[in-house]
């Protein structure tokens, strides 16, 4: 699969740009804020109907202007599709495949996989265990349009029994209503809870394997899947908790308290792993992602490097670049600020590629 030509309009700083990709390696270059990231947003935006760095679609619509439109042409398994996304100030998304408008944005994702790996990453380690729930869903919706359905419904069960309990005692028939709410919660729950074990437990020893590639080092890196729901029954958490979450106006279990232990050496990486451990952490993860989705789905999927090269040094970058510009991979986004010493680097691997430079808002073919 790989993505033949795109266009952006009023997206973010570019006001129109169209440009032709190569079916391999498409790096981008120019100095910092000029915009590198944002055409690489514009691909994962076209995959997964949504921006990869902001909350609020808002701010993907070029200041000053009331829409931005995306467009692309995608050739997956010899079958050319055409998608067009575009957002208007105080209007619904659009969301188009081949002129034909999708019934459900959700309906779109997973049908032209992407993996994105950027510094805003170190937020997986950094931050908290909604980071880590996020990159679960993610990367599962990818693959398994059930378990994306079944975290929309828990999320909108989640807030009706939430305000439920905010609201019990002036509601009449509170009672019964929460138990309907329950219920209702309890299987999607247990769906989600062994989707995401499952996952996990495949995607370690696929982890374990690039993150040595990459560091030639002999740190034990893990991932341990941490859930209330592990040996337990839903339904008995929820009713134990039943006076707790009276109490605290709020659903206190369930899988949207999940997290993920990111481990080295049996330690939270966060804790004990110096900035270039947690970064080939980050980025072995990332491509373990891809090679997972790319087995399941058997879809090639899109790979967004975004300035990962930064503070790697030379030999990491030569077994990053070697590993994804081989057979294995298929069309790569890269971003970099030194276009001399991008080409040199790709000219050493590959002979398939086009640099753009990317300078004054706008976009252009360098090589």
């Amino acid at each position: 699969m790989h993505i033949q030509n795109i266009t952006l309009i009023n997206f973010k700083n570019f006001a129109e740009e169209t440009i032709s990709l190569h079916p391999k390696v498409n790096c981008f270059v120019g100095n910092n804020g000029v915009g590198k990231t944002n055409m690489l947003d514009a691909v994962y935006y076209l995959c997964m109907t949504k921006s990869y760095f902001q909350l609020s679609d808002q701010y993907s619509v070029r200041q000053g202007s009331a829409f931005m439109a995306l467009q692309a042409g995608f050739e997956i398994n010899g079958t050319n599709d055409e998608i067009y996304c575009a957002l208007k100030t105080g209007n619904r998304k659009q969301l188009r495949k081949n002129k034909k408008e999708y019934p459900k944005l959700s309906d779109h994702i997973g049908n032209y996989p992407v993996v994105m790996i950027s510094p805003s990453d170190s937020s997986l380690i950094s931050d908290g265990s909604d980071e880590r729930r996020k990159y679960l869903n993610a990367v599962i919706s990818q693959y398994d349009h059930g378990y994306l359905n079944d975290v929309i419904l828990y999320n909108k069960i989640l807030v009706q029994r939430n305000k439920l309990l905010k609201d019990f005692q002036k509601t009449p028939g509170a009672a019964e209503l929460l138990e309907i709410y329950t219920e209702q919660l309890i299987p999607c729950g247990v769906r989600i809870f062994e989707k995401r074990n499952t996952f996990l437990n495949k995607l370690l020893p696929i982890f374990k394997e690039f993150y040595s590639v990459i560091s030639q080092n002999s740190e034990n890196i893990g991932l341990k899947y941490v859930s209330q729901l592990t040996g337990k029954h839903f339904g008995e958490l929820l009713s134990k908790s039943h006076n707790a979450d009276l109490q605290a106006q709020t659903t206190t279990c369930g899988v949207h308290k999940d997290d993920i232990d990111l481990l080295m050496d049996g330690c939270p990486i966060k804790k004990i792993g110096s900035q270039g451990q947690q970064k080939t952490f980050l980025v072995a993860l990332k491509l373990a992602q891809f090679s997972f989705i790319k087995q399941v789905k058997n879809i090639t999927p899109i790979l967004l490097l975004d300035d990962i090269f930064d503070k790697f040094d030379i030999h990491r970058v030569k077994q990053i670049l070697n590993m994804v510009s081989g057979n294995s991979f298929g069309q790569i986004f890269i971003t970099h600020t030194n276009e001399q010493r991008m080409k040199e680097l790709l000219e050493g691997i590959t002979d398939g590629y086009k640099i753009f430079r990317v300078e004054n808002n706008s976009i252009n073919l360098a090589i």
